[in-house]
């Protein structure tokens, strides 16, 4: 061990020297043959750490700050800890704090503002004794400033006693003085990997490098760009970026070390000590320029100096008050700027020539420097190992973090012989929301310390494999314990704000555990889980929502997935029963976990889709719940609000609706709609019976149409219809045809209308040849009437249960519900087309500019029928599908749904032989059959299951046809006995399909 420095009061522990100060580093003979483990520099004592965890110490004892009452002036056993194996010790101005290996925290030395912890009333302890109030506690690092003292635990708790006269406890202004160990609860959550205290300033470093300072700040020293004192933890956000690794503190000034080994220092700057060739004092942080070129691994501070330790050159630089030789230059002078220690230093892993006295040169392992001392413990080059590297140290060693090792160790023990220190230890670092944020760094390229707003540090793979690793049927005992840590302690601490954005990645990770998609854990773990989450304040669920953003869409999956399973699994509870009394806590579950996908719902729009927006559809809703009823209340409550008897409504949550879903709350809106208008009209003929000025009128909307002018007589009626009487139910009469609309005289009349207007003697729309799809023509001489008059066709059509054949792109309906049309909408319309230069221009002057009159006509008819809430619910493919049907067709489905009457019967002999027949046509014919029964060749959206064909037997012979009746989707079918004649009349029918008479 070298030493140098004030020697006045034996603080050197190089016996009864003459010199009060001695100028560079001398040998100390007490610790030859000795490895020291660790030093503590009070302002006027020394406190000596051997690797075999004795404490030796020397200075002044005036105070009791040695533990013992031997000689002062070289190192002494402190032999009330000879039981104890310490490894860690830190100096007060006169007070000391011991670690054990077991967690425990020894104090003695001056009491006087309660620096010790523990609760006495004495001025002094001479004797080391045990903070009971800490002994359940595993600390691993302590640290005092001149009148107090931190603590931080395995668990990332940062614990604080002692004097608060400057804020340096962090507890907030109203705290003078805290005699026994105190949970700074603002900072709950963050992985540290550090605790430092100054004369009356505090640090803490978390893993990723960011800085929480507070306390006493006259000078700058916690580099906040101003000399306000602070009574709470504040993040420096200026050095956030640097990827700092460790941390120490003067009386009145800062040092910070950053990975790539440069130096850091602000505050207090009267004697040189902050390196920067000046005497200022620095409110921010600045960069050692002097130390620039070199690799600085190790650095520490004195009273007011500073020392950094070089490996490469084997030298240490200091700089600062030199007054007492600290600097070990060998003069009292002080030095504004880096300045080598004297000594012969020999570099790591340099060569030693042949003839070379090893005797007279030191290989430094580790440096310390505290009051107005310094040390360094030294090897001989021959025998020299590598020195301490603070920018590499292994920060698992700090807190529990869930990692490889820890979990093989886990797992290296039989489930039926479980040791109970190891349950403790799985306990700890699931009830630590710090240590879960500690855990999966992004290590490779240094990533985890770009942690920031956008970039969450967590390498989310590492998090699933290890998960999944740790959480095995075969290890029944670890699951239960870390469900039961999550359960029981770590998810009820959780809080709305957050102190930093690492307090945040368990959010990230947690899904990731196994134990989450378990059903059996979801009303223990996820929905509180999920609440927690909810519950965020604005800020932190930001930042949660810009690092879902970039999540890879699996891991955004499992996300989504696992709150899905949780909708389902209390939608199933609820078919079974709840019983009253846990009605409102089950609508408070199915709150949470709905809200939990309505805001990655969010981030998924707002990103452009990490996953497609069908991934949020919950296809078992329909079978859970009745969606008409759900509809009513949730119309309901937007009318009156929320009422307390009346259940969470899924039409809160509309993404989670599939197409089908959608489409039966559209039919439901439709009915509705269809019911007032009826009921409006009943009650004008009711008025009118007794009030003669009242007209009456009809329930319904006719329209009277002839075949050879269906487009002249639709528009008539149209144009003079109401906007109250487009909800009403529409019934379409042909001129001179006596059947009655049950629905079929409907379908004919959209199927002709349409085939009408789209002919290309109106010029209304062009047609494009390689796509056979239809554009709105810019060229067209028709008024917007007629466009009006399809946009009100196509609403009629939607709100009348009924697909019309429409050949445009996916563009109109993404226009319709005010969605871009893209460069693939303008592919699919053209399929050429596709040139990067004026593609832009081009989609915008195709889907908008060129057409804008005629397209705002069209929208505008259609949403006069359809317009409302429910429709904004659709995605455009869906809606196209609501207009159109779709061709998703499944023949043997329809064959299994269809019903027969009279005389049929599914194994009866013509039935057979009509699907056979069937079955065999090719996939033209099988559509024109759909059009001839159903008055349209494609199925509603609901697929064909939802499409019931009736078959039923008739009194005629073989000469006569089929005959259907599209209102019913009823085939009258002769007993054909034979399968070509079948056949034949089958065709012959589908073939003539048009026209209405009653049979």
């Amino acid at each position: 061990m070298l030493c140098w420095g004030n020697a006045s009061f034996g603080q050197l522990g190089l016996g009864g020297i003459d010199e009060e100060i001695v100028l560079e580093p001398r040998k100390s003979d007490f610790f030859i043959n000795k490895k020291v483990r660790d030093v503590g520099c009070g302002l006027r004592h020394t406190v000596f750490v051997l690797d075999d965890g004795t404490v030796y110490t020397c200075g002044c004892n005036d105070l009791g700050q040695l533990g013992h009452e031997k000689s002062r002036k070289k190192p002494e056993q402190v032999v009330a800890l000879d039981a104890q194996n310490i490894v860690a010790v830190s100096c007060g101005e006169a007070h000391t704090l011991a670690l054990n290996d077991k967690g425990q925290v020894y104090a003695w030395g001056l009491d006087s503002d309660g620096q010790l912890g523990l609760l006495g009333t004495e001025e002094c302890i001479r004797v080391p004794r045990n903070i009971k109030s800490l002994s359940d506690i595993q600390i691993v690092q302590v640290a005092c400033g001149y009148y107090h003292s931190l603590a931080l635990s395995k668990a990332s708790e940062v614990f604080c006693w002692g004097q608060n006269k400057y804020g340096q406890l962090g507890l907030g202004i109203d705290c003078k003085k805290q005699s026994s160990p105190q949970l700074i609860k603002s900072l709950l959550g963050i992985p540290f990997m550090q605790v430092a205290a100054g004369g009356a300033h505090s640090f803490v470093l978390t893993l990723s490098g960011a800085i929480f300072g507070w306390g006493r700040n006259k000078f700058g020293q916690l580099g906040l760009n101003d000399e306000n004192d602070r009574y709470v933890p504040n993040l420096l956000k200026s050095l956030r970026t640097q990827k700092i690794v460790y941390i120490c503190c003067g009386e009145d000034h800062t040092a910070a070390l950053t990975k790539e080994g440069g130096v850091f220092t602000f505050g207090a700057g009267g004697y040189g000590q902050l390196g920067h060739n000046s005497t200022s004092h620095e409110i921010n942080p600045r960069k050692v320029f002097e130390l620039m070129g070199s690799i600085v691994t190790q650095i520490a501070c004195g009273r007011q100096h500073t020392s950094a330790f070089v490996p490469s050159s084997g030298r240490i630089y200091s700089f600062g008050l030199g007054g007492n030789g600290q600097l070990g230059t060998g003069s009292t002078s002080n030095r504004k700027s880096p300045f080598t220690v004297k000594g012969n230093w020999f570099p790591y892993n340099g060569q030693c020539p042949p003839d070379f006295d090893s005797e007279e040169y030191f290989c430094v392992k580790r440096i310390f420097s505290g009051g107005d001392q310094s040390f360094s413990h030294y090897s001989n080059p021959q025998n020299c190992g590598p020195p301490d590297d603070f920018r590499f140290s292994d920060p698992s060693k700090q807190i529990w973090t869930v990692n490889e090792a820890l979990i093989q160790k886990w797992l290296s023990y039989p489930s039926g012989r479980f040791p109970v220190e190891i349950a403790n230890e799985i306990d700890g670092t699931f009830s630590s929301s710090g240590c879960l944020n500690g855990s999966f760094l992004a290590v490779s390229n240094d990533d985890h310390y770009r942690t920031g707003t956008r970039f969450s540090g967590v390498d989310m793979n590492a998090a699933r494999l290890l998960f999944h690793k740790l959480i095995q049927p075969d290890h029944p005992q670890i699951s239960q314990q870390v469900a039961a840590s999550l359960e029981k302690n770590l998810i009820p601490k959780l809080t709305s704000s957050l102190p930093d954005v690492e307090a945040l990645r368990f959010y990230l990770t947690l899904p990731e555990c196994p134990l989450m998609s378990d059903s059996n854990n979801f009303t223990t773990i996820a929905i509180p889980f999920g609440t927690a989450l909810v519950n965020l304040e604005k800020a932190p669920l930001k930042v949660l929502e810009n690092w879902w953003s970039v999540l890879e869409p699996p891991l955004f999956l499992k996300i989504v997935e696992l709150f899905k399973e949780v909708v389902v699994h209390l939608l199933k509870l609820y078919k079974i029963g709840i019983p009253p009394s846990e009605r409102r806590i089950f609508n408070s579950f199915l709150h949470t976990a709905l809200k939990v996908l309505e805001i990655l719902h969010r981030v998924n729009e707002k990103t452009g889709q990490i996953i497609q927006y069908d991934k949020f559809y919950i296809h078992e809703v329909q079978e859970l719940i009745d969606i008409r009823n759900d509809y009513i209340n949730w119309v309901q409550q937007q009318a009156y609000g929320m009422l307390a008897d009346i259940p969470v409504t899924i039409c809160t949550y509309p993404f989670v609706f599939d197409a089908q879903a959608k489409t039966t709350l559209l039919q439901t809106d439709a009915v509705l709609q269809m019911q007032m208008a009826i009921d409006q009209a009943h009650r004008q003929n009711v008025s009118s019976l007794f009030l003669p000025v009242i007209e009456s009128v009809n329930p319904c909307l006719i329209l009277v149409v002839r075949r050879e002018n269906i487009v002249g007589d639709a528009m008539e009626v149209l144009r003079k219809t109401k906007n109250i009487d487009y909800k009403k139910p529409l019934k379409v009469i042909f001129v001179g045809e006596d059947a009655v609309d049950a629905g079929g005289v409907r379908k004919e009349f959209f199927l002709l209308i349409m085939r009408e207007l789209l002919d290309p003697k109106y010029g209304m729309f062009r047609y494009y040849e390689d796509s056979r799809l239809i554009w709105f023509s810019d060229k067209t001489f028709e008024d917007s009437d007629l466009f009006h008059l399809i946009g009100v066709i196509c609403g009629l059509a939607i709100y009348n249960f009924t697909i019309v054949d429409l050949h445009f792109p996916l563009a109109l309906y993404k226009k319709l519900l005010k969605k871009k049309p893209s460069l693939d909408d303008l592919k699919e319309l053209v399929p050429d087309v596709g040139r990067q230069e004026f593609v832009d221009a081009y989609v915008d002057y195709i889907f908008n500019k060129s057409v804008a009159s005629l397209f705002d006509a069209f929208h505008a008819g259609f949403h006069k029928v359809c317009g409302g809430k429910v429709l904004q619910l659709f995605q455009p493919n869906e809606l196209q599908a609501m207009v159109i049907g779709n061709t998703n067709y499944d023949w043997k489905e329809l064959e299994k749904n269809t019903e027969y009457k009279g005389e049929y019967w599914a194994e009866h002999p013509t039935i057979k032989m009509f699907w056979e027949v069937f079955h065999e046509l090719p996939l033209e014919k099988k559509k024109q059959f759909l059009l001839f029964l159903t008055g349209s060749d494609r199925i509603p959206i609901l697929g064909m299951k939802s499409l019931i064909l009736v078959i039923q037997s008739t009194g005629g012979g073989e000469e006569y046809l089929p005959v259907s009746h599209t209102c019913f989707n009823l085939l009258d079918l002769p007993k054909y006995t034979d399968k070509e004649t079948l056949r034949s009349k089958l065709i012959q029918a589908i073939d003539h399909n048009e026209g209405f008479s009653l049979i």
